[in-house]
């Protein structure tokens, strides 16, 4: 079977050199990616995706966003790099990166328009979102025109979590403890960005707006019958605004935008999540994405198996495809 990985991150070696010399990258990010070789050594990562026949991937920046590593003064350069780093990268191996996704400045919203521009002209597949911009909403009139670029290019949005150790769990602390802001947090993250997309009305704006939600959706397929009931009740539980009003104004039922949405497979290879997200999102609308190179072996092994998991589900050889590469094809606009 061949696979197109949707969903996996790579640091093209300048953008790589410039996140280790920002502040963050001189703390616990630094720690991190260094011991990751497949995440910014070409050489490595090649090795890697070499052990998999009929296999490619669809590169994106591994996290942070850009706007949690510089400010607007610097992010807009900073994007530009990535983004023309990664698409050198695809014209030197096409046969093993069929596309990539690129970044903007979230930060400089007007900035981030005119990137996600040029990036398509200059053949970038997708755009890589995180769920927050270094904690402010995803949803805000200022980012409103980026969505029109995205959704007048056709390209989709691929919707990575990225909430933070500030981002704390309770009110008394100041920052999340024991790595549960992303262990934890990233999937309640997702599902909370998916939402702001549909009450802010950014999909009744923007009806053909693609976005792939990646670890298959976060928390959303596991709490279906709370999205489907509780968001059919919105409002009764509110009485100091119009929640009820705004539901009866969308032109959907919330439960059935949340179903139009895209998700990647990127589960860390494990079977019964992967079963109930593909029930709950179809075949149509799921692609699959390994998250390469964060796994225990620094990356094969989510690849390996993610791949395992997909075989081990009965479904119909059709269905299969699409899962593993036809849904890709179509999504990204690649071969």
């Amino acid at each position: 079977m061949r696979y197109i990985d949707a969903f996996n991150h790579f640091n093209p070696k300048r953008y790589h050199e410039q996140v280790l010399e920002s502040p963050l990258g001189k703390k616990d990010l630094g720690k991190r990616v260094r011991g990751i070789p497949a995440l910014w050594d070409l050489d490595v990562r090649l090795k890697v995706v070499e052990q998999f026949p009929d296999y490619t991937q669809v590169l994106s920046l591994g996290m942070p966003m850009l706007d949690r590593l510089w400010g607007p003064d610097q992010s807009p350069e900073m994007a530009k790099l990535a983004n023309d780093g990664l698409a050198e990268v695809v014209a030197k191996h096409p046969d093993r990166f069929v596309g990539y996704s690129c970044v903007v400045p979230m930060n400089a919203p007007e900035a981030a328009a005119k990137e996600a521009e040029r990036a398509f002209k200059n053949g970038a597949h997708a755009v890589q979102l995180g769920t927050n911009v270094n904690g402010k909403p995803i949803d805000g009139k200022e980012f409103w025109p980026l969505y029109e670029v995205i959704e007048r290019s056709g390209k989709p949005i691929l919707l990575h979590p990225a909430r933070t150790r500030e981002m704390h769990d309770y009110i008394n602390e100041d920052k999340s403890k024991y790595e549960i802001c992303s262990v934890l947090g990233w999937p309640f993250e997702t599902g909370v960005a998916l939402s702001r997309f549909v009450f802010s009305k950014i999909m009744d704006t923007y009806p053909k707006l693609k976005i792939i939600s990646h670890h298959l959706g976060g928390v959303i397929p596991y709490l279906e019958g709370r999205v489907a009931h509780s968001f059919d009740q919105m409002g009764a539980r509110t009485s100091d605004e119009d929640y009820e009003g705004l539901r009866k104004s969308l032109k959907k039922r919330p439960y059935d935008y949340f179903k139009d949405f895209y998700a990647d497979t990127a589960i860390e290879g494990v079977r019964a999540p992967m079963v109930c997200g593909i029930d709950f999102f179809g075949t149509d609308h799921v692609l699959f994405a390994s998250d390469c190179p964060f796994d225990k072996e620094k990356g094969p092994g989510y690849i390996r198996s993610t791949i395992a998991v997909l075989e081990s589900i009965d479904m119909k050889p059709a269905d299969r495809e699409k899962i593993s590469y036809k849904n890709a094809q179509a999504i990204f606009g690649v071969k």
